[in-house]
């Protein structure tokens, strides 16, 4: 992986966290950590490696801590996770993740059932974890993100008011996190309204505003990453062979499938840094570690087009 390479945008693998906390099967930790090596090795530069809740709300994510400790090996790759809460984020400092990212979601609904805390109490919780970050020494300060969870829309509540999500955008902002990104948690996002929102929000918060999480439950997915790079994204999350889903969002069907999302933005001329034929590659590590799972992806299923070349080669 060469990580000084220039790239037009960062693709951010979440598949080891949002993938496999819906997954059928629990996938051993030593898998999880031939997955995150094989993803690296083909160029990806950050991957969400897991979440630091309670190992009785999401089982498979009982080995977090061995997970940050292992992929912290991998040189030139950065280790993100996700914590629900305080208590999270002090676990995943304890294991050294680079970046960790708080969900707070705009769906009053939706965030109880999620983290059991309402939108503002999630604030706080921001508001604590950017405190300790400041504590500790400039050299083991991770990078704090809010993730603004159903964005686009809530299957619990229906439409999110876009105006309730650039309040609570400056709020983040105000509490001292680093980066704010927008999910779109339920799937529910049309292009139009990606756009829309992520050029209000910019508007609104400016740098701080950073990457875009989206599902693929109404087959909107890559559309909806193809509006978010127009709109002035560079970082979209996706997930390995589109594993993934809310647990906590009825309805919502999992990521967009990272492979089909590098095939089309070094199709549109745009590098990301990744050798695709390697990362099509990694599907048979999730395939054998998930038997009951059904991976997904028009490009892993299809292979590359004859002749395709990637956008730092094209003509």
């Amino acid at each position: 992986m060469n990580s000084t390479e220039e790239i037009d945008i960062l693709v951010s693998e979440v598949g080891p966290r949002d993938g496999l906390q819906n997954a059928k099967g629990l996938m051993a930790t030593p898998d999880k950590l031939k997955w995150i090596k094989a993803e690296a090795a083909a160029g990806v530069r950050e991957i969400e490696v897991c979440s630091f809740v309670p190992p009785n709300v999401v089982k498979g994510m009982s080995d977090a801590d061995t997970v940050v400790r292992g992929a912290r090996e991998i040189d030139g790759l950065t280790v993100a996770a996700l914590a629900p809460n305080f208590r999270g984020v002090e676990n995943a400092i304890a294991a050294g993740a680079a970046k960790i990212t708080l969900p707070v979601s705009v769906s009053e609904s939706h965030s109880l059932a999620n983290v059991r805390r309402t939108p503002d109490q999630m604030v706080e919780e921001v508001q604590r974890a950017c405190a300790l970050r400041d504590s500790l020494p400039q050299d083991r300060r991770p990078h704090i993100e809010a993730g603004l969870s159903t964005a686009f829309g809530c299957s619990f509540e229906g439409a999110v008011d876009e105006d309730a999500v650039r309040r609570l955008a400056v709020a983040c902002v105000e509490a001292g996190c680093d980066e704010v990104g927008l999910a779109d948690t339920a799937g529910y996002a049309h292009p139009s309204q990606v756009k829309r929102l992520f050029r209000a929000v910019a508007q609104d918060i400016g740098g701080k505003l950073g990457g875009v999480h989206l599902h693929n439950t109404l087959g909107l997915g890559l559309a909806n990453a193809m509006a978010a790079v127009d709109a002035g994204a560079r970082s979209l999350d996706s997930s390995l062979g589109g594993l993934g889903g809310c647990p906590f969002a009825p309805g919502a069907s999992g990521n967009i499938v990272t492979e089909d999302l590098v095939f089309l933005l070094e199709s549109e001329g745009m590098t990301t840094g990744i050798d695709l034929e390697k990362l099509i590659a990694v599907r048979a590590i999730v395939e054998k570690a998930l038997p009951d799972d059904e991976i997904f992806g028009q490009v892993g299923n299809a292979g590359l087009p004859k002749g395709w070349k990637p956008a730092i080669t094209a003509v």
